[in-house]
């Protein structure tokens, strides 16, 4: 029988979580899943490459467009799209000798519209809170 333990570790009441452990337990995907999906959110981390790929959200472009849309030279760019590219959040593709780069599916699109959304609705929630006080 697992206790439930309040902050302070006083556990005044003790009840049985053996099927929810063992439902979760279950689901858990591996250490090894876990640390890649880590890795990936790590990915997201850099402002830059946020940058690059809500460019990419709207529209495919060449590195030398991000660089100049970014203020940035286009080696650093290219830096960033080959970390991209290396964890599948960048495709490419080649017209003559330029290489237009586009995020690599929905899902990517997904996670950064979610993430832009989320951030969305904290900034309204904390303007209104601001209005109403």
């Amino acid at each position: 029988m697992a206790a439930c333990c309040d902050h302070d570790k006083n556990c005044e009441s003790k009840h049985d979580h053996s099927d929810l452990l063992n439902k979760v337990k279950y689901e858990l995907p591996t250490d090894d899943f876990l640390i890649e999906l880590a890795d990936l959110y790590k990915i997201f981390s850099d402002s830059t490459r946020i940058k690059i790929m809500f460019a990419l959200f709207e529209e495919e472009m060449c590195v030398c467009a991000i660089a100049e849309l970014l203020g940035m030279n286009q080696s650093a760019i290219s830096h960033q799209l080959k970390t991209l590219k290396d964890a599948n959040l960048v495709a490419n593709r080649r017209d003559g000798k330029t290489i237009y780069y586009h995020l690599s599916d929905d899902h990517v699109r997904s996670i950064i519209g979610q993430g832009f959304e989320h951030l969305l609705e904290d900034h309204e929630a904390l303007k209104q809170t601001r209005t109403e006080g």
